[in-house]
C-alpha cells in the first residue's frame, strides 16, 4: 500500500474525537501540527509514545503546533487513555481504519506506527516511521516543526 509521502498534501478525512466530536482535518489549516497513528490504547509501546508527546506537549504549543493522536480503538477507550496518562491532545477514533488506509498505513492486526508533520498549508513535512523507537517519533517530529518557524 502506497503512503502519503513528503511534500503531498495530506488527505482529508473526519472521524470522532475523545468527546464523540466530529473532528476534520482540514479545520486544521492555517496551523502546524503533528499527526500520529499508533495501533493501540494502553500497550507498552503506544504508552510510552503518548507519553513522550504529553512530556513535550509544552514545547509542541510554544512551536504553535498542535498533536493529534489517532487509533482504532473506541472512543471510550481513549477517554480512558487520556485520563490514564494526562494526555493534553486530541485522540481520534478510527475504529474502520478510514484515516489509516487513506495515509497507506499498513499492518491490520498491528498498524505500522507512523508520524506526520503537517503544515500551514495541509502539506506533509515528515513522515516517520518505527515500531520500536517510540521516543524518535516525538523527537523528529518536534524537529521538523520548529524548522517550520
Amino acid at each position: 500500500m502506497a503512503g502519503v509521502k513528503v511534500g503531498e498534501v495530506a488527505p482529508d478525512f473526519t472521524l470522532p474525537d475523545q468527546d464523540g466530536r466530529p473532528f476534520t482535518l482540514s479545520s486544521m489549516r492555517g496551523k502546524k501540527f503533528v499527526l500520529y497513528f499508533y495501533p493501540k490504547d494502553f500497550t507498552s509501546g503506544c504508552t510510552a509514545e503518548a507519553c513522550h508527546f504529553r512530556d513535550a506537549y509544552e514545547d509542541f504549543t510554544d512551536a504553535e503546533a498542535e498533536v493529534i493522536g489517532v487509533s482504532g480503538d473506541s472512543i471510550e477507550s481513549h477517554v480512558k487513555f487520556r485520563e490514564a496518562y494526562k494526555l493534553p491532545f486530541t485522540l481520534l477514533s478510527d475504529e474502520k481504519g478510514e484515516a489509516r488506509k487513506l495515509y497507506g498505513i499498513s499492518g491490520r492486526l498491528l498498524p505500522e506506527r507512523t508520524t506526520f508533520v503537517i503544515d500551514k498549508e495541509g502539506v506533509v513535512r515528515l513522515v516517520f516511521s518505527s515500531r520500536i523507537n517510540m521516543k524518535a517519533h516525538m523527537e523528529e517530529a518536534l524537529k521538523i516543526i520548529r524548522s517550520l518557524g
